[in-house]
């Protein structure tokens, strides 16, 4: 297409959009922007319940859109909303990967998944996945330094091979020492807290990516899939499969008790 068609089919389109009601459209558009821009806030702001509320607002407004032929189809838009928050997530010093990763993610999540009934529940899939995502930003604020920086450690190297023998060792303290600094400290052993890590990142590769299970299970580093299906189960309530085929399904999110 040449430049001069491109001119007159986008000259066109925006005739369209725009109609008759030039100035009624455009303060309809201007609430739209401003209703994303609120859900965005929500969602860095950690306020799942009120950017899932909001979401549904969006997604009834784009559809109208849709109806009245002003937009294409969610689909494009729930990809160009993932865009938005991608770049917002560089502002806010999120590793660049993982704000690519995000990105890369919902879109797959939406070409795969998206269909006429779950626009609502998808997003809010997406959400989760979000939250999630900034809430690992976070640093533990427990009153022994030594149990924060231990914690940090396991949520940053969740994916590597980890024992409470060789956390000791890294850490030049006996592992009786750790053991009960841990406990006393965190509420739950460090066995237990390294599973329960491994269970919530885990739960992303099970929704959002092609993996096996026997190569999630493998990327954690249990000792075996069984197990892996054992200690999944026992915190979430569901066996890998039938979470990964459950899109309703929620996320568990351990919450220490700061300040202990």
């Amino acid at each position: 297409m040449s430049s001069t068609s491109v001119e007159q089919y986008t000259g066109a389109r925006i005739d369209a959009i725009i109609g008759n009601r030039p100035f009624e459209q455009a303060s309809e558009i201007e609430k739209f922007y401003k209703l994303e821009e609120q859900f965005v806030d929500y969602l860095f702001y950690l306020e799942k319940e009120k950017a899932k509320r909001l979401s549904d607002v969006l997604i009834k407004s784009v559809d109208k859109f849709i109806e009245e032929k002003r937009y294409p189809n969610l689909k494009y838009y729930l990809i160009a909303l993932m865009g938005v928050i991608s770049k917002q997530m560089q502002k806010l010093h999120i590793p660049p990967e993982k704000a690519f990763a995000f990105n890369s993610i919902s879109i797959d999540l939406i070409e795969e998944k998206l269909n006429d009934e779950n626009a609502v529940s998808l997003l809010g899939e997406l959400i989760e996945f979000l939250t999630y995502t900034i809430e690992e930003k976070k640093h533990p604020n427990l009153l022994h330094q030594t149990v924060n920086e231990v914690i940090q450690y396991i949520d940053e190297q969740v994916q590597s091979p980890m024992t409470v023998e060789g956390l000791a060792q890294k850490f030049d303290v006996s592992t009786s020492h750790l053991s009960r600094i841990f406990r006393e400290h965190a509420g739950i052993t460090l066995v237990e807290y390294i599973n329960i890590k491994k269970v919530e990142e885990s739960q992303y590769y099970l929704r959002f990516s092609h993996q096996k299970i026997s190569d999630i299970s493998n990327n954690f580093h249990f000792c075996n899939q069984s197990y892996y299906t054992r200690i999944f189960k026992k915190y979430t309530g569901f066996t890998p499969r039938k979470f990964r085929n459950n899109l309703q399904g929620k996320y568990i999110k351990y919450e220490l008790l700061e300040g202990k």
